[in-house]
């Protein structure tokens, strides 16, 4: 497995995203695909806005990501359809071409430092 120190974050094929649950407050970890471009990353939620941690976010958008041994404070947002539609459809088509697969609600990580 690459350093993602070491290497480009794309080398790896999941990021583990840590939101704030809405209700208890506590960190609630998951593990997604990514794709990135222009210095952010992009989540899609496949069962859009029912996505237990896109509610998450949408209740606190701060967020922390992890790839490989590298974690970044992030600030994330979802997306819009009409409003970021070019947006949206370029990370459904990164995902699509990364994945075989972006039909998902395209969430924007957007974090602190450069990864």
């Amino acid at each position: 497995m690459p350093d993602a120190a070491q290497g480009n974050i794309l080398d790896f094929r999941v990021l583990y995203l840590t939101t704030i649950g809405r209700r208890s407050g506590l960190p609630r970890e998951i593990e997604t695909w990514f794709v990135a471009c222009n210095g952010k990353l992009y989540l899609l939620a496949e069962h859009f806005h029912r996505a237990h941690w896109v509610r998450n976010i949408e209740r606190n958008p701060r967020v922390r990501v992890r790839v490989g041994g590298r974690g970044w404070s992030a600030t994330a947002r979802v997306l819009d359809e009409e409003r970021d539609r070019e947006t949206w459809q370029r990370a459904q088509k990164l995902a699509r071409h990364r994945y075989g697969w972006g039909d998902g609600l395209p969430v924007e990580i957007t974090p602190d430092e450069p990864f």
